[in-house]
């Protein structure tokens, strides 16, 4: 008999009642450190007081509003996005996957309006995660995820992540855009270096095409600087964001330069909840604290210190840890086992952390985290590898 709840997930049998800054908590009381953060979305950890109480002071106000009325939370949000990024105009959503079917529509209106429909494509890369929608599936070119869901859809060209020569192969007249997550997370915490991005950008410049970023993992302070693309000096012409944008709460945005959206006229897109007044209200409250003077400084810092445990970590458990990689609190750890084991022997030391490709096990914690936690993560990693390499031994001996 089939679940309430459609088993599209292999769900851990785990339920938390509450959360508290980096910790989570059951109903028996179990406290679980989580470097999950809602895969990077957590970014000031849970039930933060600033978030809590924009959201509980426009839970009072009003929930929704049809975008057919002015919603004065997304106009600050925006003029707020507008100053601290390349964008002029921004469109804004409930999910990464709405954001990224926005920056692909807008990328092919885009050269529609300038009198060359024929340039929809656009070049993506493997190991790309960009959404669940039919579009962006079709754009991670993934054979698991595309598996029964009927022909692709057409107008993407997956290239190596990372190959410049293969960039400009896949380069057609019937290209129109160039799009990359600056980090990939679900590929395998996988970094394209600031030489790869900046040479995208001249070659799109050179070939009259759109820099399409998909920063929905590796954005809003993730890296230690505000979007992952301003550590190559560079800025694209569309950008999807999401998870941290909320810290929790759903929302998405598509920024843009007035070039790129030119074409995104009157009734050209929409959204029921996009920009809703609770979204908005939480939205900015995360600005508040990440745009503050000296939190990515803050992070940057932090990241330094739990790098150089985690150095420590794979010096001290060879047999369990291959490599470290990553950019700032979007990191992984590649094993030697398989990724799921140091899952599930973290998960016993009440330490949460979530796969990727490439056997690689994600470490995504609040942006805000402190010495204490980078500690109790230590320990907790410590003591899991510890475990591994006992059943590697025992298994081992059993079989001599």
């Amino acid at each position: 008999m089939i679940d309430p709840i459609l088993p599209t997930y292999n769900r851990v049998d785990l339920v938390f009642e509450r959360g508290e800054g980096a910790w989570l908590f059951t109903k028996d009381g179990q406290r679980y450190l989580d470097f999950t953060a809602g895969i990077a979305v957590n970014v000031l950890g849970h039930a933060h007081p600033h978030l809590v109480a924009a959201l509980t002071e426009q839970a009072g106000k009003v929930w929704h509003l049809s975008n057919v009325f002015r919603i004065e939370g997304a106009e600050t949000l925006a003029r707020r996005l507008v100053e601290a990024t390349f964008a002029d105009t921004m469109f804004f959503t409930n999910s990464g996957a709405e954001a990224l079917e926005c920056a692909i529509k807008m990328a092919r209106k885009y050269h529609y309006a300038n009198g060359a429909p024929e340039r929809s494509r656009i070049v993506t890369f493997e190991g790309a995660f960009h959404g669940r929608t039919l579009a962006t599936i079709a754009a991670g070119g993934n054979a698991k995820y595309l598996e029964g869901f009927g022909p692709a859809l057409e107008g993407f060209d997956q290239v190596p992540y990372g190959d410049l020569e293969a960039v400009k192969a896949a380069i057609g007249p019937e290209t129109g855009a160039i799009l990359i997550e600056p980090v990939q997370g679900e590929g395998g915490v996988r970094s394209a270096s600031w030489p790869f991005l900046r040479a995208l950008r001249a070659l799109c410049d050179e070939k009259g095409l759109l820099l399409v970023l998909d920063e929905v993992q590796c954005g809003v302070g993730r890296t230690g600087k505000f979007f992952a693309h301003e550590w190559a000096g560079i800025t694209p012409d569309i950008m999807a964001v999401a998870k941290g944008i909320g810290g929790g709460f759903p929302v998405g945005a598509c920024l843009a330069t007035e070039e790129a959206a030119k074409g995104m006229t009157l009734g050209t897109h929409g959204s029921t909840y996009g920009g809703n007044p609770l979204a908005m209200s939480v939205a900015n409250a995360v600005l508040d604290v990440v745009l503050a003077d000296g939190f990515l400084d803050k992070v940057q810092a932090t990241a330094a210190r739990l790098r150089q445990r985690l150095a420590e970590l794979k010096d001290r458990h060879p047999a369990v840890i291959a490599e470290v990689r990553g950019e700032g609190l979007l990191i992984g750890l590649r094993t030697l086992v398989p990724n799921g084991d140091l899952i599930a022997a973290m998960r016993a030391e009440h330490m949460l952390a979530p796969a990727a490709a490439e056997n690689v096990v994600r470490l995504l914690p609040p942006l805000n985290i402190g010495e204490a936690e980078i500690d109790a993560a230590f320990e907790k990693l410590d003591a899991a590898c510890t475990r591994i390499e006992a059943s590697l031994t025992a298994s081992e001996g059993a079989a001599a």
